[in-house]
């Protein structure tokens, strides 16, 4: 299966998440911002990094990026895509999922190891954990405060779509430890923390995270056989 990789100007992390993907499987893609062309590709992972400097907002300016305007139509008709870190706050900027990520609340930026709890295993990218698994995942942002107005909040609860909350301390101030969350039809998914720096024991603290690119592999491929 074929997992495209958007590089942006400043993305930091797609490397990473290339290299994750090929170590659970899967065919790593290159994308490029300016480039509107998916490549045919199965799935999108939205690498972490500072997209554009993040100027104006984290975010911002990488949704009027060509190579995204091929990603929301495509997300609309089903596409797996993944956001993480600077990719969960472009999908929010998007509107591919709701709500925003803004300023630590303690205004520091905090680099370490997290503590996650999964809720909700309903996605593309969550089918091979377990409702209640405890994951040990890095985290490092200044901008990761997930924040919504109360009836949307109510609505991720009622919804099942929240998909990861932060255990033992909350890194960033994100209401209701939201870690990370979905859209209604499961196929996005926005995470704070870095999967990709936790797919092998040599690197990570943990190998917690290559169950997220795991899961769209077998999410693709039960696609492929029915």
């Amino acid at each position: 299966m074929r997992i495209g990789v958007v590089t942006f100007p400043g993305s930091l992390d797609d490397g990473d998440a290339r290299r994750a993907v090929r170590r659970c499987g899967g065919e790593d893609v290159a994308l490029w911002h300016n480039d509107p062309d998916l490549r045919r590709v199965d799935a999108v992972i939205l690498p972490g990094g500072f997209s554009y400097g993040d100027y104006l907002r984290c975010g911002a300016i990488a949704r009027f990026s060509p190579v995204m305007r091929s990603i929301v139509a495509a997300a609309g008709t089903g596409l797996p895509v993944l956001g993480i870190c600077n990719g969960f706050q472009i999908l929010c900027e998007a509107h591919l999922l709701p709500g925003a990520l803004v300023r630590n609340a303690h205004l520091h930026f905090r680099n370490r190891d997290q503590l996650l709890r999964v809720e909700s295993t309903d996605s593309a990218w969550t089918s091979r954990f377990s409702v209640g698994q405890e994951l040990l995942i890095p985290v490092k942002n200044g901008e990761g405060r997930y924040v919504a107005d109360q009836a949307t909040l109510d609505e991720l609860e009622a919804g099942g779509r929240i998909v990861a909350r932060y255990l033992n301390g909350n890194p960033n101030g994100s209401q209701r430890d939201i870690a990370a969350i979905r859209n209604e039809a499961g196929n996005v998914v926005g995470i704070m923390p870095h999967p990709e720096h936790a797919v092998e024991a040599l690197t990570g603290p943990s190998t917690d995270g290559a169950g997220f690119f795991t899961s769209v592999l077998a999410h693709l491929s039960a696609g492929a056989t029915t």
